[in-house]
């Protein structure tokens, strides 16, 4: 089964075309890279992806359950974490991760269960008793990580995670992020930041609302940096 298949998506504001004939799938346990600068249609995507916004044509179907005809079954496979931080800044780490898992219905001795789990996963234990406020922008997107992780999602979703973070926080969250594909979990990553891609990574790049390259970055890269590779496919 694979974790993400978009076929055939177009999506329009009017009279500007935001995503057109867009087709890509993921399959379980992939990382997988959507690739574009800013104004893409990345985000259009993620909205789509996230149940925000409906399509104009076109399909997608999260961890095999088609989300225009069982929303609610596709968006309960969802991790999702936004590139907007979300947390609540007076609660502390393991507060914000109980008020989540209370919203998904786990409770009890369960709570505790997955809160010490991926407070463990993301390397976070030491900080579960800190008020986030006192956490710095790396700590913080572990815990929204951590908290998209609660519900044991079998597809997780990234939107620019690493904006506005130091050089070494990029690199330890896109490493904990490559992770956590080991055990299964799809992950879709979107960024305008070509060095946070693997080689062995699936890539896709969204340019003009169009997919331009789809494989893996290694390959699309050939015998260029990905760098030089991507401002080649998206220079005039």
């Amino acid at each position: 089964m694979n974790g993400i298949t978009v076929s055939g998506l177009t999506f329009s504001y009017g009279t500007r075309t935001a995503l057109s004939d867009v087709s890509f799938d993921i399959g379980r346990g992939r990382f997988c890279a959507l690739l574009g600068p800013n104004g893409a249609g990345k985000s259009t995507l993620f909205s789509i992806l996230t149940g925000l916004r409906p399509t104009d044509t076109g399909h997608v179907t999260i961890a095999g359950h088609d989300i225009a005809t069982h929303r609610r079954a596709a968006l309960a496979q969802l991790g999702i974490v936004f590139q907007q931080p979300t947390l609540d800044l007076d609660l502390t780490v393991r507060q914000n991760l109980s008020y989540f898992a209370a919203l998904h219905g786990i409770r009890g001795k369960e709570r505790a269960k997955r809160i010490d789990a991926v407070l463990e996963r993301l390397f976070i234990t030491d900080r579960a008793d800190d008020k986030t406020r006192s956490l710095n922008g790396g700590h913080r997107r572990r815990t929204e990580i951590a908290r998209a992780l609660l519900h044991d999602p079998k597809v997780l979703l990234l939107d620019e995670p690493t904006v506005g973070l130091d050089a070494q926080s990029r690199k330890a969250i896109t490493d904990h992020v490559h992770d956590l594909t080991i055990d299964g979990t799809t992950v879709l990553w979107a960024t305008h930041l070509p060095d946070e891609i693997w080689d062995a990574d699936r890539l896709v790049v969204l340019h003009q609302s169009r997919v331009l390259a789809d494989g893996t970055a290694g390959v699309i890269r050939g015998p260029r940096n990905l760098n030089d590779a991507f401002l080649s496919m998206v220079s005039p």
